[in-house]
């Protein structure tokens, strides 16, 4: 017999958990009666949600063994779940999937016949179309990975989602990545592996609303960056050495402007908007260095990347 895990990081998730499950039943009946010998495990992650969603997922375990959770003490985000999801996982495959059916079920067979069949570490989905988004936010998002590709030494799928396939060895070298501050999916990309594809158009939420606002995807962006480059290092060091050069050229200028005019006092205003401007650049390497220390301060705490109050 093989099992399967799919965990599913939870935050308030009230109104979604009861349609996930009964789409989940249907999709895991089916498996049943196409491969007898894959049994299922539902590993719900709640992280500290602040409405009825433990209580629901406890309703579940109650009429049914195959689901577990795991309950944070408070919310850590989802970063954390995912990991505590997999840390948590008895499964010979561990699939991640959202609860408000963005993530198809559907897909779940051809993600499990790629990984057991055809011979892919994992199988992963990505959106081709971002229908329902706001226009703005897929604008950054595309020029995100865009960056992300261009900067570093990954290769990150426009479009990606969380939602994926993975087997036993794929997972242990995920969990063997024990740092504090967590961008997943470059660690997919980091840890290498095979990896099918599959594409599909995006899906809006069956309920509830979405915890990810334009802030927090941008955070969460910058951990992509910080993350996996040092691009951005070397980026504030070329713009010093540019300015510095300018700086010198600017200096020989006015020398010999002063030598031949004798008008050293002229250009007032143009000087400050080049001293704001300058200052402005400054702030922001120096804003980059900051992120990049301030993130190594926290991994040198050692501080555990999630914390479990309850787990069943």
């Amino acid at each position: 017999m093989k099992l399967l895990t799919v965990v599913v990081p939870c935050y308030n998730e009230e109104e979604a958990l009861p349609i996930f499950y009964d789409e989940m039943s249907r999709t895991m009946e089916e498996f049943k009666n196409t491969d007898s010998e894959l049994e299922f495990e539902l590993l719900f992650i709640d992280d500290g949600s602040k409405d009825n969603t433990l209580q629901i997922i406890k309703s579940l375990k109650a009429k049914d063994d195959r689901v577990r959770y795991v309950s944070f003490s408070r919310n850590f985000g989802k970063e954390a779940g995912i990991y505590a999801g997999l840390d948590n996982a008895n499964g010979d495959y561990v699939v991640i999937m959202d609860a408000d059916l963005q993530d198809p079920p559907s897909l779940l067979s051809e993600m499990y016949k790629a990984v057991s069949e055809e011979g892919y570490d994992t199988a992963a989905t990505r959106r081709v179309t971002r229908k329902g988004e706001p226009p703005i936010r897929s604008f950054f998002a595309r020029q995100f990975y865009r960056l992300m590709n261009s900067m570093t030494e990954l290769d990150i799928m426009d479009g990606a989602r969380d939602y994926r396939i993975m087997t036993r060895t794929m997972v242990d070298a995920v969990l063997s990545m024990k740092e504090y501050n967590r961008f997943t999916k470059g660690i997919y990309s980091w840890v290498g592996f095979k990896t099918k594809w599959i594409d599909y158009e995006n899906r809006e939420r069956v309920a509830g609303e979405t915890k990810w606002n334009f802030w927090k995807l941008f955070l969460y962006s910058m951990e992509g960056f910080v993350g996996f480059t040092t691009a951005p290092l070397t980026i504030a060091a070329v713009i010093g050495l540019f300015f510095t050069f300018a700086a010198f050229v600017m200096i020989v200028f006015i020398v010999i402007r002063t030598l031949v005019y004798g008008d050293p006092t002229s250009g007032w205003p143009s000087m400050i908007c080049i001293i704001v401007f300058l200052g402005g650049v400054q702030l922001f390497c120096i804003g980059l260095v900051g992120e990049y220390l301030a993130k190594t301060y926290l991994e040198t705490k050692g501080r555990p990347i999630y914390i479990a109050k309850e787990k069943c």
